[in-house]
């Protein structure tokens, strides 16, 4: 067992013991995927020779959204020959982990309705189970048991929660008439469409309108387009750059303005049974969704092994092949190497690992300095409670619960979807932090030294005004998460990166699968990404 295994088991076993009125110091469990083997990836040229070669038809090098969704889409086809690397982290933003018979998100955790143009992810969503009735037709009909319940959003203002995300609460008149002028246009914008035929906002992104009217949006940042057109109601100006840091891991003054107003405008789904707006969740987030893939995959390979342990070092073009040295690491982080051979390769990593193992990403169009999109760090901490801790007058606990102006970005209810009785008496509270007050680099450097001490007081930051002292009375341990490249982000001018639009149209022996490619990090548009390459690889 090792230490993480033995800290989280030792805490869930100690919960009858602890009591719920003593003072319980929680020493946080550090997570940071990757970073082993990042270190490794830098240090490649001290890598052992290779053991052996296993060749397959297509390799896919990531088992993230977007592997996942490429390898399910080979799989239903009936394609047998594939094999997914699964690199530092199996099911990567959309991970997941587990206290006891309790589920949590370690990134990802939820997925709005799927609009018309999202015609891959209802596919899937279908083939899944989570769509159970009509999935092309303008509402189709979900399982009841992920659509979120009520109440699902709260807003912590001067001590008291209200209902909803956008702040009402002490708020005049003449801002909330400005938040109903920006909402109302937003909403317009959903249906649409430039001079060219095409939704001006739409996902995935890469169907969106080129209108060049509309995206002349992405010249200028998300903050001085709401000036440009007379919006400057605080409590607007709060949430629009809270909603970007959620989604986009960076302040409105920093994300595109077309970015800022596709967030609002391209999220067009409805359902036959839940009110428009509605999300789908579970309670340990999008990890469902990878437990969902990575069945429904095993399940059409009858039986054959398809996902290999190890990250890629890197990846050479050979005649009539692609070979990738591929790393294993062993407990005590000593490296052995094999070969991956493939007739294809499908790139399903993030951008900024792949310009470490493809030397001839130039050949592709792609230049590092110019084309590779700024990268969000994160904090995922989830705090296993003994107990609820006391609330605050208004409304109830919700699925997501929100601290306005907050240096983070809440934190949802893992057990806030489970059909009960009575109230829980466990559960495991996941707040989310884009570490956006210094630079990223900066923020890097200080997650690489920081204490565990440090970290824990960072997770709390949004739970302590909500709970004061008793956070600390039910906090039964506490799992941090930290991703110091979590997402990308799209600034000003991602639109127009030419490497992410010649990557997007690679068709040759390596082809490109992620996220990246978007600009925005989505579990649509990287299983968008995935399902397209598993068609150009089976060509």
């Amino acid at each position: 067992m090792d230490r993480r295994t033995f800290l989280l088991a030792g805490a869930a076993a100690s919960l009858a013991g602890c009591g719920r009125t003593g003072w319980i110091e929680t020493t946080p469990v550090i997570d940071s995927p990757g970073m082993r083997e990042g270190h490794a990836l830098r240090d490649h040229r001290s890598l052992p020779p290779p053991s052996g070669t296993i060749e397959t038809d297509i390799a896919i090098l990531g088992a993230g959204a977007a592997g996942l969704s490429c390898a399910w889409q080979l799989a239903r086809a009936g394609h047998k020959d594939f094999a997914v690397l699964a690199g530092p982290e199996f099911g990567g933003n959309a991970a997941g982990g587990q206290y006891g018979d309790l589920g949590y998100p370690k990134g990802a955790h939820y997925l709005p309705l799927p609009s018309m143009e999202s015609t891959h992810l209802r596919d899937m969503l279908a083939d899944l189970g989570v769509i159970e009735a009509d999935p092309f037709t303008a509402r189709p009909v979900f399982d009841e048991r992920v659509l979120v319940h009520a109440p699902d959003e709260r807003l912590l203002i001067d001590g008291q929660w209200q209902d909803g995300l956008v702040p009402t609460l002490g708020v005049s008149q003449a801002e909330l008439a400005q938040q109903q002028r920006f909402f109302a246009y937003t909403d317009a914008l959903r249906t649409a469409f430039g001079n060219d035929g095409r939704k001006v906002f739409c996902i995935p992104v890469a169907q969106s309108s080129q209108d060049s009217h509309w995206r002349a949006l992405d010249k200028r940042s998300f903050k001085q387009w709401l000036l440009d057109e007379g919006y400057n109601a605080p409590s607007l100006h709060w949430y629009l750059n809270y909603a970007c840091r959620d989604d986009f891991g960076a302040g409105y003054e920093h994300v595109s303005a077309w970015a800022g107003l596709h967030y609002f405008s391209a999220r067009a789904g409805h359902a036959r049974n839940a009110e428009d707006g509605a999300v789908l969740t579970w309670p340990d987030g999008l990890h469902s969704m990878v437990t969902k893939l990575s069945a429904s995959i095993t399940q059409r390979a009858n039986g054959r092994a398809w996902s290999l342990p190890g990250f890629a070092a890197r990846i050479d073009e050979k005649a009539g092949s692609v070979e990738v040295l591929c790393v294993r690491l062993d407990n005590r982080n000593t490296p052995t190497t094999f070969v991956l051979k493939a007739r294809r390769v499908v790139c399903a990593m993030p951008l900024f690992v792949a310009q470490h193992v493809m030397p001839q990403m130039a050949a592709y169009g792609f230049k590092v300095p110019r084309d590779l999109p700024p990268r969000a760090p994160w904090l995922v901490s989830n705090f296993l409670m003994d107990g609820m801790p006391p609330e605050a007058h208004g409304v109830p606990l919700a699925w997501d619960n929100v601290v306005y102006r907050g240096e983070g970005l809440g934190y949802v209810v893992s057990t806030h979807q489970l059909i009960r009785l009575s109230p829980p008496q466990r559960s495991v509270f996941s707040a989310y932090q884009a570490l956006d007050l210094k630079t990223p680099d900066d923020t890097r450097r200080w997650l690489a030294a920081a204490h565990p001490d440090d970290l824990r007081e960072q997770a709390a930051i949004d739970l302590v005004p909500a709970y004061g002292r008793d956070l600390w009375r039910h906090a039964a341990a506490l799992e941090i998460t930290v991703r110091g490249h979590a997402m990308a982000t799209p600034d000003v001018g991602f639109l127009s990166r030419p490497g992410l639009l010649a990557l997007r149209d690679a068709d040759g022996p390596i082809l490109f699968a992620h996220a990246d490619l978007s600009g925005m990090s989505l579990f649509e548009e990287a299983s968008y990404w995935g399902v397209l390459a598993a068609n150009r690889a089976m060509r």
